[in-house]
C-alpha cells in the first residue's frame, strides 16, 4: 500500500516541477505539495475566482491535485481564446466523474471532445431538433404551458387584494412541462388527468436535474486526486448512483416514445433517423441528447425567469416601464405573444441585464487544451483545464458603467451590439449553447405575460430580497422568491 501511495506522489511532483522550469504561466497563489489550490475552495467558486482575479490579474493558474486550471476573467482575453485556431484547440472538455459517470463516458454533446462525433452531435441539435422552423413547430406548447401558468397562479390569487404566491415550484413545473412535452410529449403538471405516479416521476427528475448541476459544477478532490480512490470515494459512489437513475428515466421515457412514434417530437424524429442509421443513433446517442435538453432546458429556464421576476421586484420603477411598454404595444385585447417580442425592446433588456447580473452558469463549462497554447501572453500547457468567469467579465467596472446596479437601459439604442462580445451567458465560440434561442424565447414571453397579467409587489416592503447564491454549475437564488400578487383586468378577459 505504501508504494501504491508514494510512488504516483512522487512521480506528481516530478512532473509538476518540470512544468514550472519549462513553461511561462500565468501568475498562480502559493500552493500546497501535491493538493496544491484545492484547500482555497469556498463556495461561490465563482466569487472566489473574481477575487483572485482582482489580486493575481484577468489571467491566472490554479493546481487542483494533478491537474492544471486557469482562470480567464476579461473580456479581451476572452476574444482571443475562443477565436479561430485557438477556439478549437479549447475545444474539449475535461472528462470528470459528472460526465463520466452520468453523460454516458462524456459522449453527450456537453462533454465529448472535439472530433466527428461531437461535430454530428451538434448538427443534430441546430439543425435536426432546435432550428427555427422545429422551434416554430412547437410554439403552441410554449403557449399552452405558459398559459397553464397563468391559470394556475389566477385560481390562487383575489383580484380584490395581494395574494402571497412562492414563485419557483411554479417556474420550475413550467420550464419542466415545456422541455418535456417537446422533447417527448408527456405532460407531467397542470392537467386534471396527470396522476401521482406522474408528479412523483417529475419531482425525481427534478431532484436529479439538481444532483447533476451540483456534480456538473463541483470541484471535488475526486476528481483531481485519483489517490483518494485507494480509500474509498463517496462522493464518485453518488456519481455513480446519480447517473444510473438518470439513465432509467430516460430508457422509460425513451421506450414510451417507441410506442408511439406518431407523436410530432423530438424524440420521435430522432427515432425516425435511428430507422435509418441505427448504427449512429444509438439508444446511448438519444438518451444522451434528451439528457441534455431536458437538464439545459429545466434548470437554466427556470432560475433565469426566478432572477428575472427578482430584479423587477427589487426595482419597480422598471417593473412600471415594462409594464408600460406592454400596454401601449399589445393593449389588452390580447395576451402577448411570441412574435410581439420584437417590439418589446425594453422587456428584451430586462432579461440581458437580469444574465449579465445573474448569470445562471457564473462559470461557463470549462473546456481543455489539445495542445500548447498562448493566452495573453503566458503558456498555457496541453491538458490544461480553462474556465470563463462570466460572473466578472459582465461586472468588469471598465466594460460596464455602474456595474453592481440594474440598469436596463442600457441595452437601449445600440447597446446589444456595442455589449455582444461581453454578454456571454449561453457561452462563447464553437460550443456556444445550441439551446441559447429557445432559452430566449420562452424566458421573455413567460416574463412579459407575468407583467402584463399581475401586479407584483414584495412581501416586505421595505426589507431587502435575500440575494444569497448556492453554488454548483447553476447559480440560483438560496431562498426562493415569494411575492406579492393580484391579478389585473386582462386575467378575466383572457384567462379561465
Amino acid at each position: 500500500m505504501f508504494y501504491f501511495i508514494v510512488l504516483p506522489l512522487f512521480i506528481f511532483l516530478l512532473s509538476y516541477k518540470f512544468t514550472r522550469q519549462n513553461y511561462n504561466l500565468p501568475p498562480s497563489p502559493w500552493s500546497l505539495p501535491v493538493v496544491g489550490h484545492l484547500h482555497l475552495l469556498k463556495p461561490p467558486i465563482h466569487q472566489l475566482y473574481h477575487n483572485l482575479s482582482q489580486k493575481y490579474g484577468p489571467i491566472f493558474s490554479l493546481r487542483f491535485g494533478s491537474r492544471r486550471i486557469v482562470v480567464i476573467s476579461s473580456s479581451s482575453l476572452v476574444q482571443e481564446s475562443f477565436t479561430g485556431q485557438n477556439d478549437i484547440i479549447l475545444t474539449n472538455r475535461p472528462l470528470n466523474m459528472a460526465a463520466k459517470y452520468i453523460n454516458y463516458n462524456g459522449t453527450t454533446v456537453g462533454t465529448s471532445p472535439y472530433g466527428d462525433h461531437w461535430r454530428n452531435l451538434r448538427r443534430i441539435c441546430t439543425v435536426e431538433i432546435l432550428s427555427n422552423h422545429r422551434l416554430s413547430n412547437f410554439l403552441h406548447i410554449r403557449k399552452e404551458e405558459i398559459y397553464r401558468m397563468l391559470t394556475h397562479l389566477s385560481r390562487d390569487t383575489n383580484a380584490n387584494g395581494f395574494t402571497l404566491v412562492n414563485l419557483r415550484p411554479l417556474l420550475s413545473d413550467l420550464a419542466f412541462n415545456n422541455i418535456v412535452r417537446m422533447v417527448t410529449g408527456k405532460i407531467y403538471y397542470g392537467n386534471d388527468d396527470v396522476s401521482k405516479e406522474k408528479e412523483e416521476e417529475a419531482l425525481l427528475y427534478k431532484k436529479l436535474v439538481s444532483d447533476i448541476a451540483a456534480a456538473a459544477g463541483a470541484s471535488h478532490a475526486g476528481d483531481y486526486l485519483p489517490v483518494l480512490k485507494l480509500f474509498g470515494n463517496k462522493y464518485e459512489t453518488k456519481v455513480k448512483s446519480t447517473g444510473k437513475a438518470v439513465d432509467e428515466f430516460l430508457q422509460r421515457l425513451l421506450d414510451e416514445c417507441k410506442r408511439d412514434m406518431e407523436s410530432n417530437t423530438m424524440v420521435s424524429h430522432l427515432l425516425s433517423l435511428q430507422q435509418q442509421e441505427p448504427e449512429y443513433y444509438t439508444d446511448v446517442t438519444i438518451k444522451g441528447l434528451m439528457m441534455g435538453m431536458i437538464n439545459a432546458g429545466t434548470e437554466t429556464t427556470a432560475v433565469a425567469l426566478e432572477w428575472a421576476m427578482t430584479n423587477l421586484l427589487k426595482h419597480p420603477k422598471v417593473l412600471e416601464k415594462a409594464k408600460s411598454e406592454i400596454d401601449a404595444e399589445i393593449g389588452e385585447d390580447r395576451l402577448v405573444d411570441e412574435p410581439d417580442i420584437a417590439v418589446l425592446p425594453y422587456l428584451q433588456n430586462v432579461v440581458s441585464e437580469t444574465s449579465r447580473l445573474f448569470p445562471v452558469s457564473p462559470l461557463l463549462i470549462p473546456r481543455l487544451t489539445a495542445k500548447d497554447i498562448k493566452i495573453g501572453g503566458y503558456d498555457v500547457p496541453k491538458d490544461t483545464i480553462v474556465v470563463v468567469n462570466a460572473w466578472t467579465i459582465q461586472r468588469d467596472p471598465k466594460i460596464w458603467d455602474d456595474p453592481e446596479s440594474f440598469k436596463p437601459d442600457r441595452f437601449s439604442n445600440n447597446g446589444k451590439e456595442h455589449y455582444v462580445h461581453t454578454l456571454i451567458p449561453f457561452g462563447t465560440g464553437r460550443r456556444i449553447c445550441p439551446g441559447a434561442g429557445l432559452g430566449q424565447k420562452i424566458v421573455t414571453l413567460a416574463l412579459g405575460s407575468l407583467i402584463q397579467c399581475f401586479e407584483w409587489a414584495k412581501v416586505k416592503g421595505d426589507e431587502e430580497i435575500d440575494m444569497q447564491v448556492t453554488n454548483g454549475l447553476t447559480m440560483r437564488k438560496i431562498e426562493p422568491l415569494q411575492a406579492l400578487c393580484r391579478p389585473r383586468p386582462i386575467m378575466t378577459k383572457h384567462v379561465r
